[in-house]
């Protein structure tokens, strides 16, 4: 980290704000021997519970002011990597009216990779992760632990579309020379969970940038009450960052910060779904969280609302869309021209409609909770298990103090593993990975389970009302 940090010092990266009248090179060549690029705004610090490694306020920050300053000579883009390296350019060119901006991009951090020191920027890409948990790395038996057949289609799909991609690619690689092990659909992996969980959008390249240092900051998602009145300017900004007309990406804080706290960016809305997609991860509390039943085909087709405005909120309430459906499914088909105005403008019909409706939401979610093959407790069990199994120096006695067994024997099965689980073994790191993404699987299948049962009682709670007052 310390090299990281010393190496894109070198290239201007900047958590301070640069000095009037002077260009980022320029600054960069006024400091004779930086030893890192930050320590005026922000610290890399450790955050075990919210992200793991990560970027602290090294002072109070306020909201709206710049905190990250990355120049364009530090962002690994395409178009550098083509710039600097004729041939990857001339290759490239050839190929590129049937490779995506995303394909090309891997293309090019392959390239780099396969140069190894000789790389500009063998230091930034040595601290890159290993492995990652994007949904495309989940292996089968990964994918069935989520249970929701929607999310394992989401998985399949994933999985299936990187592959196809890597396919088209391989020409274009093999031409490159690549290495046998860069060819391999294992790399190709690799390099599309760093693509899909590190770059930044550049309006020049859909694909965006990889941002050394910019990347170390963990996730927040954004929310209505992240402005504050007393900062006009902050509540202008619409994102937490961008590439700017001083040609460098610059980043700010979203809110208001302590000394020590972490400083969070915010990419965007994302369900907990999208997050383990895109970015291998879920939060606990998601605002923009949004949970999807099986509907009948006449519900979805009624009116005039996308099917995925027909959601579930993380509070068990129905959203606007799926309650103004179901109002109208519940009426009588040579009424429901009538009420449509009443509907769409977010009115209950009657008490009869509304009892009808939440019995019926409530008895939907029951149904789907049934058909699932666990409950929410043996759910959050598991999930204490996994958790002990991960960090564990005694895993024979922990295993079989569990009562999930069967369970972990039906695991190593599907590794062709015959572990026995002595004191003072080791679980072999691909298991322990495993293990990872099954537990982000049971974590994500469990929060859709205790939305359901939110909303039965929302139903069941708003009925018993509706029933006094009837």
């Amino acid at each position: 980290m310390e090299a990281l940090l010393r190496w894109a010092a070198e290239l201007g990266v900047s958590d301070s704000p640069p000095p009037p009248f002077h260009s980022s090179a320029s600054a960069a060549a006024s400091s004779s021997s930086p030893s890192s690029c930050i320590g005026r705004s922000l610290v890399v610090a450790d955050f075990p519970d919210a992200g793991g490694r990560g970027l602290a306020a090294a002072r109070d920050l306020r909201r709206g002011e710049l905190v990250l300053r990355v120049p364009r000579a530090a962002l690994l883009t395409s178009d550098r990597v083509m710039a600097d390296d004729p041939r990857v350019a001339a290759c490239v060119s050839a190929h590129r009216h049937h490779l995506s901006s995303v394909q090309i991009l891997i293309v090019c951090l392959l390239a780099e990779v396969g140069k190894g020191r000789n790389s500009v920027w063998y230091t930034y890409l040595s601290q890159l992760p290993s492995y990652y948990t994007i949904l495309s790395t989940f292996n089968d038996f990964e994918i069935e632990a989520l249970q929701v057949d929607d999310a394992i289609w989401v998985a399949q799909k994933a999985t299936s579309a990187i592959k196809s991609d890597w396919e088209d690619a391989t020409p274009l690689m093999k031409e490159l020379d690549f290495k046998p092990k860069l060819l391999m659909f294992k790399s190709w992996i690799w390099a599309f969970a760093t693509v899909s969980s590190r770059t930044l959008h550049i309006a020049w390249d859909e694909a965006g940038c990889l941002c050394p240092v910019g990347d170390l900051f963990n996730y927040a998602a954004p929310d209505d009450t992240s402005f504050e009145e007393d900062d006009i300017a902050g509540a202008e900004r619409l994102t937490d960052g961008g590439y700017e007309d001083s040609n460098a990406y610059c980043l700010y804080a979203r809110k208001n910060y302590k000394k020590g706290e972490q400083v969070l960016l915010g990419y965007g809305t994302y369900t907990n779904l999208e997050l383990l997609e895109y970015y291998g991860f879920l939060l606990s509390e998601n605002p923009n969280e949004k949970t999807f039943i099986q509907l009948d085909v006449d519900i979805c087709s009624i009116g005039t609302w996308p099917k995925d405005s027909l959601y579930i909120h993380p509070n068990g309430q129905p959203s606007f869309a799926l309650l103004c459906a179901l109002r109208l499914w519940a009426t009588p088909a040579n009424r429901r021209k009538a009420v449509s105005h009443q509907i769409y403008s977010g009115s209950m019909l009657s008490t009869e409609n509304e009892m009808e409706i939440m019995k019926w939401l409530s008895s939907k979610c029951e149904e789907t909770l049934q058909q699932l093959p666990t409950t929410v407790e043996f759910d959050e069990s598991l999930l204490v298990f996994l958790h002990k199994i991960r960090n564990s120096t005694n895993c024979r006695t922990d295993l079989k103090q569990s009562g999930f067994e069967q369970e972990f024997a039906v695991f190593l099965r599907f590794h062709r593993l015959d572990l026995d689980c002595s004191d003072n073994s080791q679980l072999p790191i691909q298991i322990l990975r495993s293990l990872e993404r099954w537990e982000l699987a049971v974590q994500w299948r469990c929060k859709y389970k205790k939305t359901l049962r939110k909303c039965i009682s929302y139903c069941e709670s708003l009925v018993q009302g509706l029933h006094i007052m009837y």
